[in-house]
């Protein structure tokens, strides 16, 4: 009866791993996600404090990144648990994600959830761009030149990318 006890745990561990694994490279993938819409987020409000008149551009500019970062987290859950072609876990993690525009548009064509994100990610990127797009990119420009401006966001940033490099996941 022990060794039946043993021989089932042995049997049981490499799924374990695996899943361990998975969970491990989806929360440090999250935590990528949610440090750069952090960063977005700052970013968008330092610059619309310099320039209320950016808030319109600086609003859309933030639903399009949200829409970017929520597709890449699906989507690399759903790679994580089902098909880890289109990921390259070897990569620093902002390129694990390895999706095509061709690829995005094939996902945003499903009736799933992933589709359903997928499709508002498409669209962005298909859209026309806000008018005040490249006024916002030239304060976003500007803003980057002076690093004291930036420097606690930046920081933030940096300490958290620091910090998610340094999850292991085995």
């Amino acid at each position: 009866m022990k060794l039946a006890a043993i021989l089932l745990t042995t049997a049981m561990l490499p799924t374990t791993v695996l899943a361990s694994s998975t969970s491990c490279q989806s929360d440090k993938y999250h935590q990528y996600i949610d440090a750069s819409l952090s960063w977005y987020q700052s970013l968008v409000e330092l610059t619309v404090a310099k320039d209320e008149k950016l808030k319109e551009v600086g609003d859309w500019f933030l639903e399009g990144r949200k829409h970017h970062f929520e597709l890449n987290r699906e989507a690399v859950d759903w790679y994580l648990e089902n098909d880890k072609e289109k990921l390259d876990l070897n990569q620093p993690i902002e390129s694990w994600l390895q999706l095509s525009q061709q690829d995005v548009k094939a996902l945003s064509e499903q009736d799933t959830e992933l589709g359903r994100i997928a499709k508002l990610s498409f669209d962005d990127r298909q859209s026309k761009p806000h008018p005040k797009n490249y006024e916002l990119r030239s304060a976003f420009a500007e803003l980057l030149t002076h690093p004291v401006e930036i420097e606690k966001p930046l920081t933030e940033y940096n300490d958290k990318m620091n910090k998610i490099a340094e999850i292991s996941c085995k």
